[in-house]
């Protein structure tokens, strides 16, 4: 009877999720529904599956909107019906093609107008839907002769009255309006909420025919999908004898090439896995998969293939990942098995300046019909709920920012906060907006919209309604294609080296990428500040810790340091391990024989699923589902609890004794967060080593390459920090040195126009633009008559000191240039033969103080250049202990003197603590950690340099200094400013931080992890 239900998917309308929706259907005895959302089709594959476990029928549609209007209502007959539906939405949203008042031709799908939109003639797939409180119209003539087409519509929004005043905020939220301002047509009728049968057919008593035709309408309709069948295109070449026969010379060709002609173990592993991957019907998978490779490798781009994939020896041949199975042992079940629905993962990086051309091919090479992005739904988050509601509750922005920065305790208590707070909490988990997931791309065999409209986001590619769960479920596996920052620089740093010493680096050469003594000696000190992965400061602390002087210990140290292990304290664990490997034994003989790698500790993945079967005697089925909770996709703890019981059963059977699977489960359960497959850790392991190489042998050239991929954890500073360190002479931005990006030219450094923040784009690329076509500026003058250009933009380049070539000091030109710009015509500009010369001024000598320079880099740039943080402070005290010294002291106390490089917030029991990272006046840097008790008192003040009491802790040759007291130490005032005492200090909060937030259970403490080191009997 219900033809009009919406869920929380209508978006910014709905209020009830798919589950509570199916909930109050089934408890007012409802046999079938409808569910119509609003121009969308994202609920009606959870909608199925749980109306099914209630015993409802699923009958789905879309509810036709423009600009709010409501057309009609189309309802599928049977799937093929949403098909229909999904193309008229997506020409509306991808082509811009107006939705028509009235329904088009459609084969499979009843529509139901309102009778706000009635058209003339009705076709005989047709009807009118009346409301109960529309009924007493029924006595006018035009709607009288219209009954024989009439069905009952009652649409259902909310469930109660406090969800109607729900309905109501999201409207307001929706069109940008304070509450008070919707009219009734912004919202639903108050009607709009779920009825027993018995009260629609007593309401519709004069007129049963219509509940008769209503029932015998939806008695044609239903919703067939087969959950199982794989929807992804199905193969490469024609047929799937085609694809097992390109496979298999692909792979052997491959198997050629990586190992030689004879060795037999590769060739055993290729033919293990190519039986597999047919039995499965992946075929199809990896070829579009390689053929992308294919794609990117003829146009010499880099790529990095990780991912459970990565574990295949044949996606080693296809070229698709650089990751030798044998040589790491990696763990053939982790990637595919018998008991596994989906296709393996490969997550493929690019640059982030090469991936749109990729994409390019993809939907070109598919077919833009059969390729779409994956959605995301955008939920509400606390401060969009917090801003949105009490934006339509007319607060103003003050307390607005109030609202969305504060924990809720410390929010006012009055009635209208209260009001926010109730109905902000119930917004928690509504999706907000449909975005594009970040890199899942869905390759269909049918059309996309055989399955879901599409929606065209900003970025330009085309989104499917509904998210990465939903397409694992119906059968749809994305490809992952992504880009990263790290792969940008190395590619760049290999051009500029050819360009500056005329060397070719191949750096996918393993000796250069995986063992190399000088790179080795680097990565076990965790001198390692702009390599891809391995530079934070929790990183490099971790190769310092275990002295990872080899490949192998990083590709450990890559999974060890993701949340999965270092929340359970295992990466503790493994640090003391890996430095006493003879002050433990392994607490059972199955973690022995298949974790004597790891010490006996659970690093990666496939460890987990190796003890799960050998120790706990899972079976692969189960195996799967612990591989598939471990992926950290939303749903992991409850499909971890689905195997829980079995791992008990199964170690009693065994004979294992109750706390030893209790600790063992325990383990398990702890990677239930998120860590890495060891294959993926590898393909991390291989970039940072190549990343690392090239800062070791070509350090100006990788430290400008990290500068114009703009990357990494730190701030650009930092990193022109370590390129001065390296050797770099820095020069600030000149018009007739820089380009757009940071060059190198010899040993000098010449700083991008793109640093300069006030600078527009469009004008630093015509600084340089025009320069390369009509030769170097000779003078003020000269760039003045070249450059269209105004007085606010010629003031940032002179102080930044861009005309330094001309000789004279910066009062000067700016005065030379408010003259020039007064007596300069634009008409003129261009006309360089005949120019007319200005007037010449004979000015008076203007004297600069010594730091001016500085201060002018700190507001243009963020960060002096010309001068470091130290020389600008009032004191010359420079600490009584640096940061080479810094080992001597274990558990002694120090004063240091030290520039505040980067902050982490990291959560504990007691409350917030941080985690600094700081360099000295040698430019070295170090760590601190600031306990909640430490920084009741000494807090930190902003950017800036600080003077800091603390005790050395040295832990596993890694020293940490745990700040008592410290004190932000004063810079000397601006000496712009010496006739300004006002403004001596504004441009002091300039100097920059990095703060990064950590929002996570805090990690337990030495003598909270109780990991044994003993075998237990």
């Amino acid at each position: 009877m219900f033809l009009n239900c919406h869920s929380f998917h209508s978006l910014r309308y709905g209020t009830l999720s798919i589950e509570e929706l199916v909930k109050q259907a089934y408890a007012s005895g409802s046999t079938e529904m409808v569910l119509t959302d609003i121009n969308t089709v994202t609920g009606i594959y959870d909608f199925k599956k749980e109306c099914e476990r209630v015993g409802i029928k699923p009958i789905v549609g879309v509810e036709v909107r423009k600009e709010g209007k409501l057309l009609y209502i189309a309802v599928a007959k049977e799937f093929s019906g949403i098909r229909e539906v999904n193309t008229i939405i997506t020409q509306h949203n991808c082509d811009d093609k107006e939705l028509s008042e009235t329904a088009p031709e459609f084969e499979n799908i009843f529509v139901v107008y309102p009778m706000s939109n009635i058209p003339e003639v009705l076709k005989e797939n047709e009807r009118v839907g009346v409301r109960i409180e529309e009924l007493n119209f029924l006595i006018r003539p035009e709607y009288r002769k219209l009954i024989s087409r009439m069905v009952v519509l009652h649409p259902v929004t909310f469930r109660t009255g406090e969800e109607y005043k729900l309905h109501k905020i999201l409207r307001a939220i929706d069109h940008n309006t304070l509450l008070s301002k919707l009219t009734k047509r912004d919202i639903c009728r108050e009607s709009e909420y779920f009825m027993t049968e018995k009260e629609i057919a007593k309401a519709f008593e004069r007129y049963p025919e219509i509940v008769t035709r209503t029932k015998a309408m939806l008695a044609q309709c239903s919703f067939e999908f087969d959950f199982k069948k794989v929807k992804n295109k199905q193969f490469y070449t024609k047929s799937k004898a085609d694809d097992v026969k390109l496979l298999r010379r692909l792979a052997y060709s491959g198997l050629e090439k990586r190992y030689g002609t004879h060795h037999e173990m590769a060739r055993l592993r290729v033919e293990k896995e190519l039986k597999v991957i047919d039995e499965l019907n992946f075929c199809s998978y990896f070829l579009i998969t390689w053929d992308i490779i294919r794609y990117s490798n003829s146009l010499g781009l880099m790529h990095v293939g990780r991912g459970s994939g990565a574990n295949s020896i044949v996606s080693y041949c296809l070229g698709i990942t650089d990751i030798c199975p044998l040589e790491l042992d990696l763990y053939f079940e982790r990637f595919l098995n018998l008991n596994r629905k989906s296709p393996p993962d490969f997550d493929i990086d690019w640059s982030w300046q090469n991936r749109d051309t990729i994409l390019e091919y993809v939907f070109d090479r598919y077919g833009k019909d059969h390729v779409a992005f994956c959605g995301t739904n955008v939920e509400f988050k606390y401060r969009s709920i917090f801003r949105e509601v009490g934006k339509v509750f007319g607060l103003p922005k003050e307390e607005l920012d109030d609202l969305a920065t504060k924990p809720m305790e410390d929010h006012e208590r009055n009635k209208v906060v209260r009001m926010v707070q109730k109905y902000g909490k119930l917004l928690e988990k509504f999706p907000n907006q449909r975005s594009m997931h970040s890199c899942g791309i869905l390759i269909s065999e049918e059309p996309i919209t055989s399955y879901t409209a599409l929606e065209m986001p900003p970025k330009g590619f085309p989104i499917v309604q509904f998210d990465m769960n939903v397409a694992e479920d119906i059968g749809l596996e994305k490809f992952d294609i992504l880009s990263q920052r790290g792969l940008g620089t190395i590619n760049d740093t290999v051009a500029l080296i050819k360009k500056t010493k005329g060397i070719a680096v191949d750096i996918r050469d393993t000796s250069l990428s995986k063992d190399e003594e000088k790179t080795n000696e680097y990565l076990a000190i965790g001198r390692t500040i702009g390599c891809f992965y391995i530079e934070s400061p929790a990183m490099r602390g971790l190769l310092r810790r275990l002295k990872c002087d080899n490949y192998r210990t990083l590709v450990a140290a890559s999974s060890i340091i993701r949340p999965g292990v270092a929340q359970s304290g295992m990466m503790r664990e493994y640090i003391f391990r890996h430095n006493h490997p003879d002050q433990f034994e392994y607490f059972h003989p199955v973690f022995e024989e298949h974790l004597k790698e790891t010490y006996g500790i659970m690093v990666y993945q496939e460890d987990v699923i190796k003890i799960a079967q050998y120790f706990g005697g899972l079976s692969l089925a189960d195996g799967d589902i612990l591989r598939r909770a471990m992926s950290g996709k939303g749903r992991s703890i409850k499909k971890l609890q689905q195997v829980k019981d079995n791992f008990f059963a199964s170690c009693k059977e065994k004979g294992h004794s109750e706390l030893l699977t209790a600790e063992a489960y325990r383990q398990i359960e702890s990677f239930a967060g998120y860590s890495f497959c060891k294959a993926h850790s590898a393909s991390y392991a291989v970039e940072s080593y190549q990343s690392l190489y090239l800062k070791v042998y070509y350090p100006l050239e990788f430290m400008v390459s990290v500068i114009n991929n703009q990357g990494g954890f730190y701030r650009t500073e930092v990193y022109i920090h370590e390129a001065k360190m390296s050797g770099g002479n820095i020069q600030v931005p000149c018009i007739n040195n820089s380009e757009y990006q940071t060059t190198l030219k010899g040993t000098d450094i010449y700083l991008g126009l793109m640093l300069l923040e006030g600078l527009e784009t469009r004008i630093a690329h015509g600084i340089v633009e025009e320069r390369k076509t009509n030769g170097v500026y000779t003078s003020l003058e000269n760039f003045i008559r070249r450059i269209p250009i105004g007085i606010e933009t010629i003031q940032i380049l002179i102080f930044i000191g861009a005309f330094r070539f001309t000789g004279k000091p910066k009062n000067e030109l700016l005065v030379e240039a408010r003259v020039l710009l007064v007596n300069f015509k634009p008409e003129n500009r261009g006309l360089m033969l005949i120019e007319e010369p200005v007037q010449e001024f004979k000015l008076p000598e203007l004297k600069r103080e010594h730091f001016e320079d500085a201060f002018d880099e700190i507001e243009l740039i963020g960060f002096p250049v010309s001068y470091s943080p130290f020389d600008l402070l009032q004191t010359r005290y420079r600490g009584s202990v640096l940061v080479k010294d810094l080992l001597k002291f274990h558990k002694q106390q120090v004063k240091m003197l030290a520039y505040l490089i980067s902050r982490k917030h990291v959560p504990t029991k007691k409350g917030t603590m941080y985690f600094g990272t700081w360099i000295d006046v040698n430019g070295d840097y170090f760590d601190s950690a600031h306990f909640p008790d430490s920084l009741k008192q000494y807090d930190f003040q902003g950017g800036g340099c600080y003077l800091l009491l603390g005790t050395v802790e040295v832990d596993f040759h890694f020293p940490t200094v745990t700040i008592h007291k410290m004190a932000k130490m004063p810079m000397i005032p601006d000496p712009r400013y010496a006739y300004d005492k006002e403004k001596q200090y504004d441009i002091h909060r300039q100097i920059r931080e990095d703060v990064s937030m950590t929002y996570r259970e805090p990690y337990p403490q030495a003598h909270e992890i109780g990991l044994p080191r003993h075998k237990i009997q």
